[in-house]
């Protein structure tokens, strides 16, 4: 098991599937001025022993990796095969240049999407000479693995009908795409640190945690800190929300850096 007080993290996007602001939109949010309000599609950044690791690469990854001059890949962990977690993949290309082939983790039925939409990346013959190219690594529930000497424990999540996985890193956890979780999985979540979990908005919603439903997911889990992410407009503006949460909750937001 890893030494928590190892990792760092970055949150490189907040969001959810169309980012705020939501193009073409005047919602009071979007046209907010706080740099806070402004969210990128959902992912963090974890580093560990000098490595880079990156969970989803959704359209915005390339804008990311720019912002936060990450010039080295180690591996990329995708949650589920929704395009706000996915899109960004073929932007791979310059660390495949400089490193050669990228190790991707993922559920098999993630995988064979992937496969589906960048045939080209997964081609072993003909391939075209620009393409990137993964090692391709299927992550099963119940089986903790190793990323060089990051240790990874999955973490079975429903985002409504669909099968998403969450991952712990040591005492700290991140969870996306969450709307229920069976008791088992919960019991992985124990004695966290830090828990980042997602928080839509207020009103229900069919596959998410609404903002009530993730408070009462925090209050059962007891991690020592929380921060929700996957992020809507609707949720409201920044900095009011946060002045209303319980203490050792809080937003996260595009930038925010971790130190454990």
């Amino acid at each position: 098991m890893l030494n928590f007080t190892a990792l760092r993290i970055t949150f490189l996007g907040t969001g959810t599937s169309q980012g705020i602001p939501i193009i073409g939109s005047t919602h009071p949010v979007c046209m907010s001025t706080d740099p806070r309000d402004k969210r990128l599609r959902v992912s963090i950044l974890i580093e560990f022993e000098g490595a880079n690791y990156v969970i989803d690469c959704g359209p915005d990854f390339r804008q990311q990796m720019l912002a936060n001059k990450v010039t080295h890949l180690e591996a990329l962990l995708f949650t589920h095969e929704h395009a706000d977690h996915t899109a960004g993949l073929d932007d791979i290309r310059p660390f495949f240049f400089r490193q050669g082939d990228i190790p991707i983790y993922a559920h098999q039925r993630v995988l064979d999407e992937l496969k589906k939409r960048f045939e080209y990346i997964f081609e072993t013959e003909n391939r075209y000479p620009g393409a990137p190219a993964v090692e391709v690594y299927e992550v099963t529930n119940n089986v903790p693995f190793e990323i060089n000497d990051l240790h990874v424990e999955p973490v079975n999540v429903m985002h409504g009908k669909l099968q998403v996985f969450g991952y712990r890193f040591g005492n700290f956890a991140y969870l996306t795409d969450v709307k229920t979780i069976a008791a088992e999985e919960k019991e992985k979540l124990r004695d966290l640190d830090v828990l980042v979990v997602n928080a839509l908005r207020e009103e229900p919603h069919y596959s998410h945690f609404n903002l009530e439903e993730a408070l009462a997911f925090v209050e059962e889990i007891k991690p020592k800190k929380t921060y929700f992410t996957h992020i809507s407009h609707l949720l409201g503006f920044h900095a009011e929300v946060e002045k209303q949460l319980p203490e050792n909750v809080h937003l996260a937001y595009d930038g925010l850096q971790l130190e454990l």
